[in-house]
């Protein structure tokens, strides 16, 4: 009976290990997971098929011809949005009660991130009935203005995805302080979100790095997606005391309350 009352007292105090609030199954975890593959399917798919438009030599006067690939590709895009808001939305009851500020950052920067991309997709979208009005004119304005809606949608992306680091950062270092994954993956997350922050700046001011500054950030996310789907965060976490050396389970006397 005593032991009992020492460890919720000592786990009220967050200085135990606190049950994980998915449950037995893990649902929320494994959903979590879910939808970092499915993102990468949905935005990945919808990308290409979008370059695969914008990126033709004067694509303005074959867009009319190629409209249906680009429009499909921007709805992916869109549709990327509900991918994750439901990422920082399900990440918020997983870490509420040992992280609330990392869940209310992630949440604010998945949130801003979306809008900027979606804000891009508008810019892509623009694009149609743009070659509408240029369609059978030699107009310098229209392909000038086309180039600029494309360079728009770039800068949009990578701002968002230099906010979508900084959340990411906060989410990996909550899950390597926490070990709610092998400390390994977690830091392999740290570190790459932080090379893709850097590659997304750097695009801003005209360096292209982006692209291969973002794969380690793109095959952490799909070791994450594919390990929480399978296995879920761990069911216990640990949270050792300060003056413990990190990762030390406490002492059964620190376990106890202060008399």
């Amino acid at each position: 009976m005593t032991s009992d009352i020492q460890a919720r007292d000592a786990a009220g105090h967050g200085d135990l290990s606190i049950e994980d609030p998915q449950g037995p199954g893990k649902r929320y975890s494994r959903l979590f997971g879910a939808l970092f593959l499915a993102g990468l399917l949905v935005y990945g798919v919808g990308f290409g098929l979008v370059s695969s438009v914008t990126t033709a030599p004067d694509f303005l006067s074959t867009l009319s011809a190629h409209s249906t690939i680009l429009v499909v590709g921007a709805i992916l895009m869109l549709l990327n949005t509900v991918v994750d808001i439901g990422k920082g939305v399900l990440f918020f009851p997983i870490a509420e009660r040992r992280g609330k500020r990392t869940a209310l950052v992630y949440l604010a920067a998945i949130t801003v991130q979306v809008v900027l991309l979606d804000l891009g997709v508008l810019f892509l979208l623009m694009l149609v009935p743009l070659a509408e009005l240029a369609a059978g004119v030699s107009s310098g304005w229209a392909t000038a203005l086309g180039s600029l809606l494309t360079q728009a949608n770039t800068v949009a992306f990578e701002i968002g995805q230099a906010t979508l680091g900084f959340g990411a950062l906060f989410m990996t270092w909550f899950l390597f302080r926490t070990r709610m994954v092998p400390r390994t993956l977690a830091a392999w997350g740290v570190i790459a979100y932080t090379i893709h922050i850097a590659g997304a700046i750097a695009e801003i001011f005209g360096i292209h790095v982006g692209l291969i500054l973002s794969l380690p950030g793109g095959f952490f996310e799909l070791a994450l997606g594919f390990w929480l789907t399978a296995k879920g965060f761990n069911s216990v976490v640990t949270i050792p005391r300060r003056g413990h050396a990190d990762g030390a389970q406490p002492s059964a006397t620190s376990m106890a309350p202060a008399r």
